[in-house]
């Protein structure tokens, strides 16, 4: 009774780990959440600015956000203009769009290993095939991108400060992949939500911007640096894909809330969002540095990672191998939610991997939460 992609669907364990988290006395690491106290919260709304936001908007987006979001791209690299802008609903908007333009059943489709899991749900919701390169905190696997760019149709990266491994490529890994997709003429879609939370300086400029020749699609999002409630994202898109990704929203859901697009462009207008990102950089940078302690206190010999220099995650990679998948549902009855590694690999299980978020949880439960998660691994090991 239902489309044949059905069958392809699955639900995201993030979203169903976030239902746990609400339990009293819950310690959270699972999902991508800001901090409570980094959300920006105005003070009050401006009625006269809003007084046009009630209304039909155009698809593509507010045009004072449009000329914001293209303002925000050149700084970066990329040349664009506002008419390349296309404003969406969340990443997650983003990601359903480009799937259904560039995906068939089949398509091959270059992935990082691991890879951001709500892409990889769209992708095999649209039936692509998975075509892994590793990266992680040892680099970019440079060899694996020109061997397999030759077989594949579009290129998912997330470069900077990577979901789940928090790896930032190098510049020279930058200008070795934009070659390696222009000599084989591979659609880039950037996925790049996390630069503007960058601890030990700036991360180098999009890989977007670096292309000469092939086509792109680069992806920001509002919902890390300012609220996720916004629902706000954004694509900067090569001209030739203006005008399919337009009809393809348009046949989604019209137009973006036009309320959360005029709030967001008067404060990009102002200056007012890289003020609010500078004023809680340090209260993430604590919490990374909490947990960095928390870990080497209590799993420095059970466990590897490396201090990410940006982003919300540390991914750790156990020493010991360990069934993550059950580890999870041991961790949820203890009062304390992570997330396997497991479903970030697109091609295959691997079970030694947890990754962690520090953002969201006190220096106080991220002491108490990494005790925990110690105290489950210690009694894994009695046990074998």
């Amino acid at each position: 009774m239902f489309a044949r992609r059905i069958d392809q669907l699955s639900s995201s364990l993030v979203r169903d780990i976030l239902a746990a988290t609400k339990r009293p006395g819950m310690v959270s690491f699972a999902g991508g959440l800001p901090a409570e106290e980094a959300l920006y919260r105005p003070d009050r709304l401006d009625a006269g600015l809003l007084a046009d936001a009630w209304q039909y908007g155009e698809t593509e987006g507010e045009p004072a956000l449009r000329a914001e979001v293209a303002r925000l791209g050149n700084v970066l690299g990329i040349a664009c203009t506002p008419a390349q802008v296309l404003i969406v609903n969340g990443s997650q908007q983003g990601i359903d769009l480009v799937s259904k333009l560039m995906i068939d059943e089949g398509t091959p489709v270059l992935t990082e290993a691991p890879a951001y899991l709500a892409a990889l749900q769209s992708f095999k919701l649209f039936s692509a095939r998975f075509c892994p390169v590793s990266v992680g905190p040892e680099g970019a696997d440079l060899a694996g991108f020109e061997r397999t760019l030759p077989d594949v149709r579009m290129a998912y990266l997330t470069p900077t400060f990577q979901n789940p491994s928090g790896y930032c490529y190098s510049d020279a890994e930058r200008d070795a992949v934009a070659a390696a997709l222009d000599r084989h003429e591979v659609l880039l879609f950037e996925d790049d939500p996390y630069r503007a939370l960058a601890y030990d300086g700036d991360a180098p400029q999009p890989i977007a911007g670096r292309l000469k020749s092939a086509r792109w699609v680069y992806q920001g999002s509002f919902s890390k640096t300012l609220a996720p409630g916004l629902r706000l994202g954004f694509l900067i898109v090569h001209p030739d894909l203006v005008a399919p990704l337009t009809r393809l929203k348009q046949a989604a859901d019209l137009h973006s809330n036009r309320v959360s697009q005029t709030l967001i462009a008067d404060l990009l207008a102002r200056g007012e969002l890289e003020r609010h990102v500078a004023s809680v950089l340090p209260l993430y940078r604590e919490r990374r540095d909490a947990m960095a302690a928390a870990l080497q206190r209590n799993l420095g010999d059970r466990a590897h990672w490396q201090l990410p220099a940006g982003g919300l995650f540390f991914w750790l990679r156990l020493a010991q191998p360990c069934d993550t998948m059950a580890l999870m549902r041991r961790a949820l009855d203890a009062g304390i939610a992570v997330m396997p590694g497991e479903p970030f690999f697109p091609s295959g299980a691997d079970a030694s991997f947890l990754r962690l978020n520090f953002s969201h949880a006190n220096v106080a439960q991220i002491d108490e939460g990494i005790a925990r998660l110690a105290a489950l691994l210690a009694a894994d090991n009695a046990a074998a």
